[in-house]
């Protein structure tokens, strides 16, 4: 079974690919030769992710999955939320990302935040939803070279590492992204059989 996977963040689609069963394979935005960015204009993690598979199923009329992740942080009040990729500007860039937010936690104790993944599969004409979150301590400082986003400064509860000091095994056995995938593959082996 060949599933889109509506991204264009090769790094995202490697990470799920590594936790879908050898019988469904993705394919990206690239492999559509889908240059320009689905418009990403909800306020909400769960909006952005139907915005982006009803964009598809218009423009293309194929069934996909998309996900929108958000980093949620207590002490600033859930920031950066659905902002995440572009906390620090429309830029996306990662380390300003990254900087911004620990340079706002200076200040407080409590650096306890949360990964949220919201994945909208658009399956024969209705869409499902499949959510996975992780809990974790945002570090003082980053950590790590692997991963992409947050990753150097986010560690996951009881687990003594970031997310960038782990392979991609050891993340997706944590992941926010992998939990909302998991559940993702159930449905998808319950009702394509």
């Amino acid at each position: 079974m060949k599933l889109l996977f509506a991204t264009g963040n090769l790094n995202k689609a490697a990470e799920i690919q590594c936790v879908l069963p050898k019988e469904i394979e993705i394919i990206t935005l690239k492999d559509i030769e889908l240059k320009e960015d689905i418009p990403e204009t909800s306020d909400t993690i769960r909006g952005n992710a139907l915005q982006k598979v009803s964009y598809i199923k218009e423009h293309f009329n194929i069934d996909c999955f998309a996900d929108d992740t958000g980093l949620e942080v207590l002490s600033l009040n859930g920031a950066p939320g659905v902002y995440s990729a572009r906390y620090a500007g429309e830029k996306r860039n990662d380390q300003d990302n990254m900087d911004l937010v620990l340079e706002q936690l200076k200040t407080h104790t409590d650096r306890s935040a949360r990964f949220k993944t919201v994945i909208a599969l658009e399956l024969n004409g209705v869409v499902y939803e499949f959510e996975g979150i992780v809990n974790g301590t945002i570090l003082s400082e980053k950590r790590g070279e692997n991963g992409f986003g947050y990753d150097p400064i986010f560690e996951p509860e009881n687990c003594g590492k970031s997310f960038a000091e782990m392979n991609m095994d050891e993340k997706n056995r944590y992941s926010h992204r992998a939990r909302a995938t998991v559940k993702m593959i159930d449905f998808l082996i319950k009702h394509t059989q």
